[in-house]
């Protein structure tokens, strides 16, 4: 049955959460900050800057988990959408090419979609000649899976290979 919901299922679907290991650190950070105030003011003090550190950190790490999706031929990538019909190419990055394109390699018209805990990508090339966006670089933690979808979705061919970070 059709509704107003999009009908069809995404090819790929990814929430760049941060990693638990982000959540641990915070935690012990808090938990520091939290005994270093509890210890003049009190332990009420302390409790209360555990509580609001933890509900204010938590919100904003949640905050940050950006979606990456293709569906109904778009590319979700955070709260931007490209159709992908203006898709040009699709090129998998490993981390050096990544670490490359999203540093010095970086256009300064790119649209970047980055999460510090994310450290692959892919990098979509744009044919739109009324777009003076030359490329996306989408954060993702499984580029060969969301080129290919891309690839299919778009129906652009095969996307193409690894970049090595020597380019």
């Amino acid at each position: 049955m059709e509704g107003a919901r999009d009908t069809e299922r995404p090819l790929y679907t990814e929430r760049l959460r941060a990693p638990v290991s982000w959540w641990v650190v915070v935690l012990v950070l808090l938990a520091t900050l939290a005994f270093a105030i509890g210890v003049p003011l009190g332990p009420v003090a302390g409790v209360l800057t555990m509580l609001g550190g933890t509900v204010a950190v938590a919100w904003l790490l949640t905050a940050a988990a950006a979606r990456v999706e293709v569906r109904d031929g778009v590319l979700v990538a955070g709260r931007a959408r490209l159709p992908l019909s203006v898709v040009a190419s699709v090129t998998v990055l490993d981390e050096p090419a990544a670490r490359a394109l999203r540093g010095p390699g970086a256009d300064a018209r790119a649209y970047l979609l980055l999460r510090p805990w994310v450290s692959t990508a892919v990098q979509v090339d744009l044919a739109d000649p009324d777009d003076p966006t030359p490329y996306w670089y989408v954060a993702t933690r499984r580029p060969p899976a969301l080129a290919a979808a891309l690839a299919v979705a778009g129906g652009t061919g095969d996307a193409s290979a690894p970049r090595d970070g020597a380019g």
